[in-house]
């Protein structure tokens, strides 16, 4: 899978699991109709939160990042739905690479 295929899905996918928490969360605590959502988003959206900061990690050092590129990255999963806008940012920055091959780097 090309690199920026695989983290748009990843950000994608962390996106929609934020969607489902934050809907887990208002039945939990607004309604205060049951538990369910939480307990089922909030296990997915751990992993693929974890997904997404290993993917950047990785896609940063392999498309040699600047610092503040890297951080941008990372505080972006934070915030639910950022990881959408990083990703345009990144594309349009052409700063995912365009394969994982090391002699296409240079």
């Amino acid at each position: 899978m090309a690199p920026l295929v695989l983290f748009r899905v990843v950000a994608v996918a962390e996106a929609c699991s934020w969607i489902g928490l934050l809907i887990g969360m208002f039945f939990k605590y607004v309604t205060e109709t049951g538990e369910l959502g939480v307990k089922v988003f909030g296990p997915i959206h751990g992993g693929l939160f974890m997904a997404y900061v290993a993917v950047t990690l990785l896609l940063a050092v392999r498309g040699r990042w600047s610092i503040g590129q890297v951080a941008l990255g990372l505080v972006s999963s934070v915030p639910p739905l950022m990881t959408l806008w990083f990703d345009r940012y990144a594309e349009r920055r052409g700063i995912i690479p365009q394969s994982w091959s090391k002699a296409e780097r240079a």
